[in-house]
């Protein structure tokens, strides 16, 4: 009885908006913060000398540090709770944002802050429960898209990062100005943000080990390190792409990497709606094979404005395909939520740390862009075979288990 009433209630007001909005705070302002090295990356490369490769890895340090700390904040999500691990990470943010507005000597320092930096992003792995938990199967897909969207923070980093170095004279003063919207964020999600009251018991250890065994959670780890790989790895990649390949100044380069970025970010809820209503696997096919074709242009390193327009609507199909993913993870793993998104969520971190170094690399061993892109465009376009092969059995297995949603449209 309680089942079908929550059907027939609409979307906002089947769960709980302010929750939902707090999720979404919370991992707006940590995304911009975890991904505020790529922007600056240019200016600060003016200050020490580094290769290709060390660039690429400098930018891609803050991704790795959060896809190793994803997997903490999962197990702390389970048993301590969305919440209270939310406000943890953000006490945790400020910490390598004062070392590196006051404290770097050397590249060194650097590389310590940017790993540090991950704790930002292991806020997905709080935020995401936090929302899913207060809404129903039919409603997953744009409850999980809406609270995902906070990676929209990266605009923010892209936009602004340069533009306020360059006002203050130094790109170590933007760490310090991004201590206050993650103080604002704590204290707003402190106070709107609450724990579902569906909050399922912790899980044994032996529960995490089973997950682990299953197909199906490195299925969604593949297919996650695919889409918010790329989508963040190329975020925090694509100012030094268009500096390097087309000579770009270090604001301009960010401006067009957020002209990117925003296609990503944006069309996220809107992977989730459509993935409610037509299905998520059928459109990860989709999105697959769309960003595939895409980088496979790009390879062909074309006009700037050209290799802009491609790269954007490469990158709204990786953001469409993050909500496309996180709108089937909650239909198979609806009781370990908070574990499973922290698992998948690591999973998108480790593709997001291997892209910059697979461009960064190949360009500094070959002069050029082509091999990094076309690499790029044979993963996702082997992903689409990968969706057709198991979908089958997805369907079958999911529906006999009483999924359905997206899984029967899918049919």
């Amino acid at each position: 009885m309680e089942s079908k009433s929550m059907e027939n209630k609409s979307f906002w007001n089947s769960g709980h908006k302010p929750s939902l909005f707090g999720a979404f705070l919370y991992f707006d302002f940590s995304f911009m913060v975890w991904v505020l090295i790529g922007p600056l990356s240019v200016l600060i490369a003016n200050d020490y000398d580094m290769t290709a490769a060390q660039k690429a890895n400098l930018v891609a340090l803050p991704i790795l540090g959060g896809s190793i700390l994803r997997i903490v904040f999962g197990f702390l999500t389970d048993y301590i709770g969305p919440k209270r691990t939310g406000q943890l990470g953000m006490i945790l943010t400020l910490l390598p944002l004062l070392w590196g507005w006051k404290f770097i000597g050397s590249l060194g320092d650097l590389y310590i802050v940017a790993l540090l930096l991950g704790v930002a992003g292991a806020s997905f792995a709080a935020a995401l429960p936090l929302a899913s938990r207060w809404y129903p199967p039919e409603y997953q897909g744009l409850a999980m898209g809406i609270a995902g969207a906070g990676n929209s923070g990266t605009v923010f980093a892209t936009l602004f990062a340069n533009r306020l170095a360059v006002h203050f004279g130094s790109w170590e003063a933007v760490f310090g100005l991004a201590m206050i919207p993650i103080a604002i964020a704590l204290i707003v999600f402190t106070i709107f943000a609450k724990e579902a009251p569906n909050r399922p018991a912790p899980k044994k250890l032996v529960h995490y080990l089973n997950i682990l065994k299953q197909r199906d959670t490195w299925l969604f780890c593949i297919m996650y390190s695919i889409t918010f790989g790329g989508f963040v790895g190329l975020s925090n990649y694509l100012t030094i792409f268009f500096n390097a390949q087309y000579g770009l100044s270090a604001v301009r380069a960010a401006d067009f990497t957020t002209f990117c970025v925003i296609a990503g970010s944006l069309f996220r809820p809107v992977g989730g709606f459509l993935s409610d209503r037509l299905g998520g696997i059928k459109m990860l096919i989709v999105l697959f094979a769309g960003a595939g074709i895409m980088f496979a242009f790009v390879s062909t390193i074309p006009t700037l404005y050209a290799a802009l327009a491609l790269l954007f609507v490469g990158m709204m199909c990786l953001g469409m395909g993050n909500g496309s993913v996180f709108q089937l993870v909650p239909q198979r793993f609806r009781d370990e939520i908070g574990l499973i998104t922290g698992i998948v969520g690591a999973a998108g971190g480790v593709g997001g740390y291997l892209l910059p170094n697979i461009l960064g690399n190949l360009y500094q061993a070959t002069g050029s862009y082509t091999t990094g892109f076309l690499t790029l465009s044979g993963i996702t376009l082997l992903s689409v075979i990968m969706m057709f092969v198991i979908q089958g059995k997805w369907k079958k297995q999911w529906l006999a288990n009483g999924g359905k949603a997206s899984l029967q449209s899918d049919i």
